[in-house]
């Protein structure tokens, strides 16, 4: 891909000219790029099966990225748009680091790249039945607290705008 830099003549174009294909950026620039020809290609199963996690992204992030601010809070001042934003955010889930326990309270820390929108804690006992399932409250940074005076294991699950759940037990 060719960037276009100081030529009145294709600076701002977009479009097809032959065989090259002219893409303007958000920032202003444009880049200049062969027309490939994708139509014999053969896809594995691996690549329709990402092609099609791709397009529930691509709906997704069409919708996201007007419903919710975030997405244009992030992309301001950036090269992305809302709609980058929303598409990665449904690709990535949130990570639950670390749950600390002590006296009443247990306190989990989980990230996401938008933000974490829920965590959850299940108090397990030792056969791995459900003994409490508690929401926790956000807390300061990436913490959540909930409070809880039940022995057991531990499972936290944190989700994200896109409704993606990351899990880490005790």
């Amino acid at each position: 891909m060719t960037k276009v830099i100081n030529n009145l003549v294709m600076e701002g174009q977009r479009g097809k000219i032959g065989n090259l294909v002219f893409r303007l950026m958000p920032n202003g620039e444009t880049w200049v790029s062969n027309n490939y020809d994708f139509s014999h290609r053969k896809f594995s199963k691996a690549q329709k099966s990402h092609q099609s996690r791709f397009q529930q992204a691509a709906a997704y992030a069409r919708a996201a990225a007007k419903k919710h601010s975030i997405y244009a809070q992030l992309a301001r001042g950036t090269v992305k748009s809302p709609y980058n934003w929303a598409l990665s955010d449904w690709f990535h889930p949130p990570v639950v680091h670390q749950i600390e326990r002590t006296k009443g309270h247990i306190r989990i820390r989980a990230t996401d790249n938008v933000m974490v929108t829920r965590v959850q804690v299940t108090i397990l006992d030792a056969k791995g039945k459900v003994i409490e399932t508690r929401e926790a409250t956000k807390d300061k940074g990436n913490w959540w607290d909930c409070v809880s005076g039940t022995e057991g294991r531990i499972v936290a699950k944190a989700w994200d705008l896109a409704g993606n759940v990351g899990r880490q037990e005790e």
